[in-house]
């Protein structure tokens, strides 16, 4: 009998322990269902049935289309099964790529804005990534929110993702009972891709879910470890017999102004004032494109945004969004700014020629600029004037090989009217070691003959540079020097760093490119290390630690930095924080600084769909570069993004600044920008825009209402006006008043014909 319990006793106990162990291993069991898959594989087929894009997937075609739904969260998770499903289908015919998404999803927790396309930022939306070369050096992004608003992109492994990049292309969606759906399709002549009978592509599908935090799942599995992305995506076979379209684009485009300014006599309107624009492109094969423009209209509808300048000794640098540079933008990217775009400031003509094949891709341009702005870059500033008409020719060349490697190289001339040449020959590379490591550089001469135009200059009279060797005006000397970028970088999950090397010489000089420090050795290593959170508050949190350290060709020190950093993001209201310190040492105009030193802290959150936050506030003892002494600098960066509803966006932001003599007190300066945009859109197609700003450092308030009706990126009608006022003080009676100092109406009308 007690041998029977005895049994009875072991058997009971021995099913407890199998339950407690089954029990215990039941999420374990559970996720063995779900497998991430990395680098699939999926073949598409040919439909013979057009497809109508409206964002309801009715359409017979999309059951016998290829489909994916494996997708994976892979953040913040890190390839775990994503909260909601999602579903993705791919077909084509002849003319079009097509793509279709089904979201599931609670509708009343989707976010989605009614806007202008490429406008969007924080949105529920879907993505579609296709590198058709497969050398992952350059890729195009297609973006779709739930109302069906665009973005593109293109993403490039030097620069990342441009998005002033466009392309003709459609896309519709629609939010339903149980999420929302997405129809894109994107026309092969749209296109650049090998001449090949079937293709194959790398593709990923992305979904953008932004809650708390900003969850993305993608059909391809990734290993935070490899640090090539576009290697990890799958691969898309079975497109055969397309190419994209050898028809010709025409672009007649016309502008028209009117101005007008306060005088002494009062205010003075100016006449009416127009210009005709015409570019064309021809698509010579698959892989070769052409594209040339008379008067090209390189106008920006929305100002710059004003930047605090007030302590700067250099012309800012802004972004380009003129769509003259849309075409082969990535082939032009380098490590230096050896071709800034923005410095084909005002052309006559302007021809482009861009292709790829098997690994090898070029562009070349060649541009009559008739207003010419010309850097000349010193020790400490580097001054901007206009240099009147030059020439312009770029050359640009990169191939692609072994293991996700690329070379390249690049030439760039100007010349100017009469006399004067700046001339830059590069060689730049990224080499990848493995799977973490690589190397990246460029090395660049150039040769220069300044302008014999003095008059240009009269007012950097007595400026020099290379130890008084060479004056800062125009006075038709020659010089040479060179410039080299080298780096050693990790890039990993968790531990990541770069040793980076660079120097210019100080006769280096790019009259196409952006590089305004000259005369300098620079010495920096950057390391951070990534830890990530499975659950809690905290998401990921990353301790970072820089240095580096300037010196002269003459030895002389420039500075030293020494930063310690901490960012990271929260499961809350999508927060990301940073917070920074420093201590530093400086030369400025033969003065030594030390003891220097710099706080920041950076925050940025999104409550919900309506509210967004930014806010950055820093405090530091630094130079004042024109008084020449030290000074306690405060700063304040605030923004807010508000959407009352679908179709109105308001953006007010908010830059202060001020600094005080660090020994007596006095202040050096101290003033504030304030601009505000508000964004309402009628339609898909019809947007009104209003941007306030008033700068307190000038005394100056800036109208700029618009209207815009855009049918496609380049179809357009854009008309609006551009109000400047003046807080001018009567002298006699010491009594202020605000005038309009001066005022322009424009309009801008652009067609794009396809055949």
């Amino acid at each position: 009998m007690k041998q029977l319990l005895s049994l009875r006793v072991l058997a009971w106990s021995m099913l407890m322990l199998m339950l407690i162990l089954l029990i215990g291993n039941i999420p374990a069991i559970a996720s063995k269902t779900f497998q991430p898959v990395y680098k699939p594989t999926l073949e598409v087929k040919r439909t013979s049935t057009p497809i109508k894009i409206d964002g309801i997937l009715d359409d017979a075609v999309w059951k016998s289309a290829s489909r994916v739904d494996n997708f994976v969260e892979r953040n913040p998770g890190d390839m775990v099964k994503p909260e909601v499903e999602t579903e993705a289908f791919i077909t084509y015919d002849d003319e079009n790529l097509y793509v279709a998404f089904i979201c599931y999803d609670d509708p009343s927790t989707i976010r989605a804005t009614m806007c202008q396309r490429d406008q969007f930022y924080s949105d529920d939306a879907v993505c579609l990534l296709l590198d058709t070369y497969g050398e992952a050096t350059w890729a195009y992004e297609f973006f779709v929110n739930p109302y069906g608003v665009q973005k593109d992109n293109l993403w490039t492994s030097v620069q990342g993702s441009d998005s002033g990049f466009d392309l003709v292309w459609r896309s519709a969606a629609k939010i339903t009972e149980n999420g929302y759906h997405v129809e894109m399709a994107i026309p092969f002549s749209s296109m650049r891709f090998p001449s090949k009978d079937v293709q194959n592509w790398k593709m990923d599908f992305w979904r953008n879910r932004p809650r708390e935090s900003y969850n993305q799942y993608s059909w391809a599995a990734y290993d935070r470890n490899e640090q090539c992305w576009p290697c990890q995506w799958g691969t898309v076979g079975g497109i055969a017999n397309v190419a994209p379209g050898k028809g010709l684009e025409i672009l007649p485009t016309l502008v028209a102004n009117q101005a007008g300014q306060l005088t002494n006599g009062g205010f003075d309107n100016e006449k009416v004032d127009g210009e005709v624009s015409l570019g064309g492109k021809y698509s010579v094969s698959s892989d070769v494109t052409i594209e040339a423009y008379y008067n090209p209209d390189f106008s920006q509808i929305e100002a710059d945004a004003t930047q605090i300048d007030v302590n700067t000794t250099f012309a800012l640098y802004y972004p380009e969004r003129r769509p003259f540079f849309q075409e082969g933008s990535d082939l032009f990217r380098t490590l230096f700014n050896s071709f800034y775009t923005r410095t084909v400031n005002d052309p006559l003509y302007a021809v482009k020629l861009t292709g790829r094949r098997e690994g090898f891709s070029f562009g070349f341009m060649s541009a009559l600029d008739e207003n010419t702005p010309y850097m000349i870059p010193l020790d400490e500033s580097g001054p901007l004037v206009l240099a009147g008409e030059s020439y312009v020719n770029v050359l640009r060349a990169v191939k692609s090989f072994g293991n996700n490697s690329r070379a390249g190289f690049v030439i760039s001339d100007r010349r100017f009217e009469g006399d004067g040449y700046g001339t830059v020959v590069g060689l730049d590379g990224d080499i990848r070691l493995s799977q973490n490591y690589s190397i990246v550089g460029q090395f660049l001469n150039t040769w220069t003959k300044e302008p014999n135009k003095p008059e240009y200059t009269t007012h950097l009279d007595g400026m020099d540079f290379d130890e008084g060797n060479h004056t800062a005006i125009f006075d038709g000397e020659t010089f040479s020097g060179g410039a080299l970028i080298s780096q050693f970088r990790r890039r990993a999950r968790n531990w990541n760093f770069t040793f980076d090397y660079n120097t210019v010489h100080p006769e280096y000089r790019t009259e196409t490119g952006y590089d305004p420090w000259v005369n300098y050795h620079n010495a920096s290593f950057y390391t951070n290390y990534n830890f990530y959170f499975e659950d809690g508050l905290l998401e990921r949190i990353s301790p970072q630690f820089y240095t580096d350290r300037r010196w002269t060709y003459q030895d002389v020190e420039r500075w030293r930095h020494l930063n310690f950093a901490l960012d990271g993001n929260l499961r809350f209201a999508q927060t990301y924080f940073n917070l920074s310190y420093g201590a530093s040492s400086e030369s400025w105009s033969g003065i030594d600084y030390d003891n220097l030193w710099h706080a920041n802290l950076n925050l940025h959150s999104r409550f919900g769909d309506k509210i967004e936050m930014g806010l950055s506030v820093g405090r530091n003892l630094g130079v004042h570069r024109y008084y020449e002494v030290r000074g306690d600098r405060t700063t304040i960066n605030a923004s807010l993004d508000l959407k009352p509803f679908d179709r109105l966006i308001i953006e007010p932001n908010f830059n202060y600044a001020r600094m005080t003599n660090n020994v007596t007190g006095e202040e050096l300066y101290e003033g504030y920008i304030s601009r505000t945009r508000f964004r309402f859109q009628a339609s898909k197609e019809l947007a009104l825009r209003l941007v306030v700003q008033y700068n307190d450092f000038s005394e100056t308030w800036n109208i700029d209402p618009m209207i815009t009706y855009r049918i496609s990126p380049f179809s357009v009608f854009y008309v609006g006006s551009s109000y400047n006022y003046n807080n001018f003080t009567n002298t006699t009676d010491d009594i202020s008043e605000w005038k309009m100092s001066s005022r322009q109406f424009f309009m801008k009308l652009q067609y794009l014909f396809q055949t």
